[in-house]
């Protein structure tokens, strides 16, 4: 069958949120000077944990020169010092995200937890929120139905499937 011409063929089913979000993301990012955006949404895996809860990336700018960009980063006042010291392990870091010499320099910049609007983010990830258990008869319904299946490690996985299912219709 032969489509019509002007039209774009749609693909269908379940497309990663990364991928929908991919443009705003890059959109967004590119106003700020960041034309690799993983710096932005992979900040914690990048700099490692303890830094990240100290600073997090606010601008890259491009000098006249050409001979790499300035990242700016944001801290407290407290955490200044200690970013300081680990200003050219960082730059190691994020131009191995870049994949060459992307950042030459790195400018750190200060305010208070509750200065400037930049500054009132909190720098520490999200807490983890704790699963709801599925109680012992929507486990034991889980298992009754897979009780069938021979092969142990599929049942397993089968079973915390179910449970899952089932936990989900009822909530």
């Amino acid at each position: 069958m032969k489509q019509a011409t002007g039209y774009k063929r749609r693909s269908y089913g379940f497309q990663r949120t990364s991928k929908l979000l991919q443009a705003r993301i890059r959109e967004a990012g590119e106003t700020r000077g960041f034309a690799v955006t993983r710096l932005l949404t992979h900040w914690v895996e990048i700099v490692g944990e303890n830094t990240a809860r100290m600073a997090r990336p606010v601008d890259v700018k491009y000098g006249r020169e050409g001979f790499g960009a300035t990242l700016t980063l944001l801290t407290t006042g407290a955490q200044a010092p200690m970013l300081e010291m680990q200003k050219e392990t960082l730059r190691e870091r994020v131009n191995a995200c870049y994949g060459y010499t992307a950042i030459s320099r790195i400018r750190i910049t200060q305010t208070s937890a509750t200065g400037f609007a930049e500054g009132q983010a909190q720098f520490t990830a999200a807490p983890k929120t704790q699963k709801a258990a599925p109680s012992p008869e929507i486990k034991q319904a889980a298992r009754n139905v897979v009780a069938p299946v021979a092969d142990q490690g599929l049942r397993d996985a089968l079973e915390a499937l179910g449970e899952n299912i089932i936990f989900r219709s009822r909530h």
